[in-house]
């Protein structure tokens, strides 16, 4: 489905068609008004059906492989270029605090000196705000589509940063609760952010090359923008760079989980060994005069069942002393 469709002529829109438009004819008039003035056309689709698409991979000459690729929404961040236009791979991300979970989308943009043609998968990080905001500084927008294109990796990027500040607060709740005390055990806990962290990884660092080689320069880019997209690769390392600290932060922290599991589990075997020590004494002084032999003297001797009282209570007593200052109870 279309989503927007739009025409500009130094920085300013001039040719817009409703969200929801069926695509057919309206792609390739909108291309051909821009080019006339010297303009550029970016449309925006969500969700496109493989017939939906088909009129746009016609109208802007679209490599077969690229719209393959658009059309199956799992693909690595990656940059290619096809003839005479690029095709960018991005995968816009979300923290959902409330579940712990880092939510991927995709999204692709195909970039040539007259278009922007932008296709997302999901519903959570759609580009409106983007658009609104260039449309907002014509002086940007006047750069073509190399403006276009930057925006939206600075969005994906500035999302990207969103989203480690909620990983590293949740991070920082887990450093909390595992030295919180004896009970706590969070190794499941930590495996779900682990493999969050995981996911996000792949869609963070494979973006480092891409983001490098158009901030280097190419015949699509404008000169103006390089600076900007180097800023873009920037913000990329930064964040790859602390997923790969907060990767092993998590390790340290299941670590120092199952260690103190280890810990109470030997505490827990002391207690029950001291305990079993304990009662072992008066159960094996109760065994043997329980075994009803004739000649036992303390039978027939008035103080014999104080004394065999006396007996358990004193030695169960000194062994719990004994356990007590060794700290196994």
């Amino acid at each position: 489905m279309i989503v927007d469709c739009a025409m500009y002529d130094h920085g300013r829109r001039v040719d817009t068609h409703a969200p929801g438009e069926h695509l057919k004819g309206s792609s390739a008039a909108a291309l051909a008004a821009a080019r006339d003035v010297g303009g550029f056309v970016w449309i925006g689709l969500s969700e496109p059906t493989a017939e939906e698409f088909e009129d746009v991979a016609e109208a802007f000459d679209l490599h077969p492989l690229a719209v393959e690729d658009a059309l199956h929404a799992h693909q690595r961040p990656k940059l290619e270029r096809y003839g005479d236009s690029l095709f960018l791979v991005l995968k816009p991300a979300l923290y959902v605090d409330s579940e712990e979970v880092v939510e991927l989308e995709q999204l692709m943009i195909f970039m040539g000196a007259d278009f922007v043609l932008t296709v997302r998968y999901g519903d959570r990080t759609g580009l409106s705000a983007v658009r609104k905001h260039l449309e907002a500084d014509p002086e940007r927008l006047a750069w073509g589509p190399s403006a276009v294109v930057h925006a939206i990796a600075d969005h994906v990027a500035d999302d990207y940063a969103e989203v480690m500040r909620g990983v590293e607060d949740d991070i920082d709740q887990i450093e909390l609760d595992v030295f919180s005390g004896p009970q706590a055990a969070h190794a499941e806990r930590i495996f779900k952010l682990k493999r969050e962290v995981l996911d996000f990884r792949r869609a963070v660092e494979p973006l480092e090359d891409p983001m490098a080689r158009l901030a280097r320069g190419h015949s699509l880019i404008a000169e103006r923008a390089l600076p900007y997209f180097r800023d873009v690769h920037d913000h990329v390392l930064r964040v790859a760079d602390r997923l790969v600290a907060i990767d092993a932060l998590l390790d340290s922290a299941l670590n120092a989980n199952v260690a103190q599991v280890g810990m109470r589990q030997n505490e827990d075997m002391r207690k029950i060994t001291a305990w079993v020590a304990i009662l072992a004494v008066p159960t094996m002084i109760a065994g043997i005069y329980g075994m009803n032999f004739d000649h036992m003297p303390e039978l027939r001797w008035i103080g014999g069942y104080p004394l065999a009282l006396g007996m358990m209570l004193v030695v169960c007593s000194l062994l719990y002393r004994s356990f007590k200052r060794r700290k196994w109870l």
